[in-house]
């Protein structure tokens, strides 16, 4: 984003390091003259911590645009506005447009960014009665391998704690999932802001992930990794895929204010196909994502995210305040401080080619599947296999929520801490050569017990409902 035809009072200022409060910089300078322009975009917009809906609000209308919401306790805002120049008319570097961003990817070349979740068309509405009754628990060797199916014989899961399926929205219909959905949880955040709008249209994505962490132990179908807990349906990826910041600020902000104690992030933000693009609009995503993410750590809730499936070495994303890294490929929000981040493995426990990775990124692994072999779940209608980090982060949401319960009074960080400290070690590879070509398809680093392919280890689901030990109660 070039300074240039900036004021010189902007130019000189730090990104975040703000310059003068909100309202000065809203009556600072004559009433803007606005030039709508087609559609109206959506914007997420960060503000200096501490300012006021109505300072924040008067710098939205001062930009020729609309508040649709205002987080105070983030001090971010959802707006929209049909002006070409909202964002430079708004604040000067702290507002952001990924509808923009695809428009002008597409002008430029004409085709699409990638989605970040599968889209299906034309999906019926579930009638329970047609959804095939075999059990096909057998099937389920990623229940086995991370020790689920013994894990839920002595603990399924409280109803008290809910996880939140930050997702494309899930079947409510399912009978593997009707009763775990509490509907009074569940939100659509496509706008930025909640509404009741929440359940699956396009997508099976969602469905599929929520399957994995609480499907119903009946006896039919396949059976989730706590199918005793609830779910909430946070319809944070829009109908063709796309997972917006404001979309996502949304959910774990909404997350935060029911007190679910776990959320599932199975998505990277877009509108980027490559989590490597450096620039001042990624800092305002990643501000506006860390806060969010920070916040509802402080409010009990924990973040557990996908790797993404880009297979590249990630680096850590900067907490909030903090200036953007220049270097390295970031995923938002599993390269955050205070989300857990997932790989993924194949039945044979070693990282599955797609999946990305990183030293000081990854915590946890878990089963993901390869090509041909891949996890099987709920999707509307019946049940599918998928492959994906977004098949291995509910499985490790499924055993942060077992230890939920088991732990009721445990904080973000505790629940962060003992999942980590419970997974089983996996030493980096030997050899790792997928393709049988002579070269490595990459590398890893760190040593047996946290190392860039597998963190910590293999979440560990029997680990989370063993009898408690006097030290099993980490540090706050």
């Amino acid at each position: 984003m070039s300074l240039l035809g900036r004021p010189l009072r902007a130019a000189v200022c730090a990104f975040l390091v703000l310059c003068g409060s909100v309202a000065a910089v809203a009556t600072a300078e004559a009433e803007p003259s606005c030039h709508p322009q087609g559609r109206a975009l959506r914007y997420v917009v960060v503000f200096d911590r501490g300012t006021s809906e109505a300072e924040a609000r008067a710098a939205v209308t001062g930009g020729c645009g609309s508040t649709t919401i205002y987080y105070p306790q983030i001090a971010v805002a959802v707006a929209t506005s049909a002006d070409k120049d909202f964002a430079e008319l708004v604040r000067p570097a702290a507002a952001f447009s990924a509808q923009a961003e695809r428009l002008a990817v597409q002008r430029a070349n004409g085709t699409s960014p990638a989605r970040s979740a599968p889209a299906r068309a034309g999906l019926e509405p579930t009638d329970p009665a047609k959804v095939p009754s075999a059990d096909r628990t057998g099937e389920q060797w990623d229940m086995r391998a991370i020790g689920a199916d013994k894990a839920r014989e002595r603990e399924p899961g409280s109803r008290d704690v809910v996880v939140g399926v930050l997702d494309s929205g899930v079947d409510p219909a399912h009978p593997e999932l009707a009763s775990a959905l509490d509907p009074g949880k569940s939100a659509g955040c496509l706008t930025g802001a909640p509404d009741r709008n929440w359940a699956a249209t396009t997508s099976v994505h969602g469905t599929h992930v929520a399957g994995i962490i609480a499907a119903a132990d009946d006896g039919k179908g396949v059976t989730g990794v706590a199918p005793g807990v609830r779910i909430a349906s946070v319809k944070v990826i829009d109908d063709r895929g796309y997972a917006d910041p404001e979309a996502a600020v949304c959910g774990l902000m909404w997350a935060a204010s029911q007190g679910m104690a776990v959320t599932n992030s199975s998505y990277f933000v877009d509108p980027w196909s490559l989590s490597c693009a450096h620039d001042d609009q990624r800092g305002v995503v990643n501000e506006v994502m860390s806060r969010a993410v920070e916040y509802a750590t402080s409010a009990g809730t924990l973040t557990v995210a996908a790797a993404t499936n880009e297979a590249v070495a990630l680096v850590p994303s900067p907490h909030s305040g903090a200036r953007p890294r220049s270097e390295g490929c970031q995923a938002l929000p599993a390269g955050l401080r205070d989300a857990v981040a997932v790989s993924s493995v194949s039945e044979e426990r070693v990282k599955a080619g797609y999946s990305s990775y990183g030293l000081g990124v990854i915590d946890v692994t878990a089963p993901g599947g390869e090509a041909g072999r891949c996890v099987l779940s709920t999707v509307p209608g019946g049940y599918a296999p998928l492959c994906g980090t977004s098949m291995a982060a509910p499985h490790v949401a499924g055993v942060a929520a077992l230890l939920a319960s088991e732990h009721p009074g445990y904080s973000a960080r505790q629940l962060r801490r003992t999942l980590n400290g419970q997974a089983t070690p996996i030493a980096c590879p030997a050899d790792y050569d997928l393709a049988g070509d002579g070269s490595q398809d990459a590398y890893c680093t760190g040593y047996a017990g946290f190392n860039g392919f597998y963190g910590h280890g293999m979440v560990d689901a029997l680990a989370a409902v063993a009898p408690r030990r006097s030290s099993s109660n980490p540090a706050r």
